[in-house]
């Protein structure tokens, strides 16, 4: 594996929102199954379980299918709510070895030839993402999800197969591999896509590529998912994502259904370097982000000049609830990512809206004035 990019590893835990663990939940957080004797039973089973590192949530997802089982609802239902349930299990435990690696998922059509040049930018892409420490994730077919799996090589390759009537079975650079799923839903499959990746990146495609590229940018939008770069490829010269482009400014962006800092939440290129320059550029000071309460705690991977945050502060006013911005180190509610302790904090109160001007931010302190080592 080639040198990890930054100066210290990715978060252990991929809460892709972002949002503030609370361990310990209080009983009351799990219900009941409307007999006290069968939650006390419950309850008495999970404690006599090694191993589980949140037992009050075991109780509460053992007390839900309990509920679900009980409920007027069809087997279909049913089998819907243990399968999902299952997919996702099943992504955790491919993904878990691999936690402290970068990677970037790479969409794009499944019937782009490997003789177009689309293919061939896919693969030089996805090579690069390799040099500069990122593992690739795929849809594991053919087409470009193709060429990221090639570029990308099958040790630092992942797979997200769609279990379809067609264009469904694995490429030969993935296909057999222990880092190969298979997704009944689509919405597990993305749910993996959006959770385990640092960046998002889109070649030509179709359908699926569009519902992908919106709602990456969709949850990106709403604070539903942490804020990563979202590239979109075209091969040298293509006009692919340019004219995809220009249909949002003209009109989206013209009739007020998004706003101007939105446009900063992707780049749209046709130069690879660019392309990896915007991934690997953002990560060249920011580190990740989580909430505290209202408290925004954006960690770096080196401290800022001592000057910048009131710079910061006063540029970026409109992001501010209250308060100001302060670097610091890391805050008590945080000792449950103690592989994160050592790295300095910009923390500030967000008001939890406009997520292109955040994305405008993170620019900026990648940009800023650090300290000397």
């Amino acid at each position: 594996m080639s040198k990890l990019l930054g100066h210290a590893v990715v978060p252990m835990e991929r809460d892709f929102t972002a949002g503030l663990a609370r361990p310990g939940r209080r009983r009351s957080f799990a219900g009941s199954t409307g007999n006290a004797a069968l939650d006390q039973r419950i309850e008495e089973l999970v404690a006599s379980i090694p191993g589980v590192c949140n037992p009050e949530l075991l109780v509460e997802m053992m007390i839900t299918g309990v509920r679900s089982a009980r409920m007027d609802i069809t087997p279909g239902t049913f089998k819907l709510f243990n399968r999902v349930l299952k997919e996702m299990r099943r992504a955790e435990e491919v993904f878990k070895p691999w936690r402290n690696v970068r990677k970037v998922s790479v969409f794009g059509s499944a019937r782009t030839h490997p003789d177009e040049p689309e293919y061939k930018a896919a693969v030089a892409f996805a090579r690069r993402m390799r040099e500069v420490g990122f593992m690739t994730i795929t849809g594991a077919g053919p087409g470009i999800m193709a060429a990221g799996n090639e570029g990308a090589g099958r040790a630092e390759s992942f797979g997200l197969n769609i279990l379809l009537p067609f264009e469904a079975v694995p490429n030969e650079f993935i296909a057999g591999d222990d880092k190969l799923l298979a997704f009944h839903y689509f919405f597990t499959r993305k749910l993996s896509f959006v959770k385990e990746s640092d960046a998002l990146v889109g070649f030509p495609g179709g359908f699926g590529t569009m519902d992908e590229v919106f709602e990456s940018l969709t949850l990106i939008q709403t604070g539903k998912s942490t804020l990563h770069p979202i590239v979109l490829v075209d091969a040298k010269g293509g006009t692919y994502w340019k004219f995809w482009a220009q249909f949002v400014r003209e009109h989206l962006l013209r009739l007020g259904l998004i706003s101007e800092s939105d446009l900063c939440l992707f780049k749209v290129t046709d130069d690879i370097e660019e392309a990896v320059a915007e991934i690997t550029g953002f990560y060249r000071v920011f580190h990740s982000y989580r909430y505290v309460g209202d408290q925004l705690v954006m960690r770096l991977t080196t401290a800022l000049a001592d000057a910048e945050p009131a710079r910061l502060q006063e540029q970026f006013a409109d992001l501010l609830k209250s308060g100001g911005m302060t670097q610091r180190a890391a805050l008590e509610e945080e000792a449950d990512e103690p592989e994160m302790a050592t790295l300095p904090r910009l923390v500030f109160r967000h008001q939890r809206r406009n997520y292109g001007r955040l994305r405008q931010l993170i620019d900026a302190v990648n940009l800023a004035r650090v300290v000397e080592c």
